[in-house]
């Protein structure tokens, strides 16, 4: 089992197969438009910018289960990402990610790396790095910022080039 076995839905209501990110390094990320870490939407941004024409891609998963940091529905919250955030990342309908009906993805990844406290997600802005086959690597707190992601995700894609 890996994340490319799952099926999410696009930010605009369309089904998309995560086998379609095969071969690419992932950055997996719940996100909340309103929460203090917004501001991550820069640093994500500029890592997607940055290597994705290495075969990298920022995912973000719309999250409104902290505190009510995400109240729109998917078209202001696609808006407020653009607008506010300069974000043409992947992002993808809002979901759950903890309790019963957490998303199956978000499942799966908390069970794959989970946290300190436990497997559930703590807050906004938690991210996990997926390599190009699928498998989770690493999990990082909402705290951490993109940038001090960046050297991992540059050696997961060296990885992948030496290989090629």
């Amino acid at each position: 089992m890996n994340v490319h076995q799952f099926t999410v839905r696009t930010i605009r209501g369309e089904e998309k197969s995560l086998a379609d990110y095969q071969g690419q390094v992932l950055l997996i990320v719940n996100t909340a438009t309103k929460c203090g870490f917004a501001p991550q939407f820069t640093g994500l941004q500029e890592l997607h910018d940055t290597y994705k024409e290495q075969g990298f891609s920022v995912l973000g998963f719309p999250c409104n289960q902290f505190k009510d940091q995400e109240p729109g529905d998917d078209a202001q919250v696609e808006q407020a990402c653009q607008i506010n955030f300069g974000v043409n990342f992947p992002l993808f309908s809002k979901i759950n990610v903890n309790g019963a009906d957490a998303h199956p993805l978000y499942q799966y990844l908390k069970k794959q790396a989970p946290g300190l406290l436990g497997s559930s997600i703590k807050w906004n802005f938690t991210k996990f790095l997926v390599d190009q086959q699928g498998n989770v690597i690493k999990r990082f707190s909402p705290t951490t910022s993109p940038s001090k992601i960046d050297s991992q995700i540059r050696k997961l894609l060296e990885k992948s080039a030496v290989h090629a």
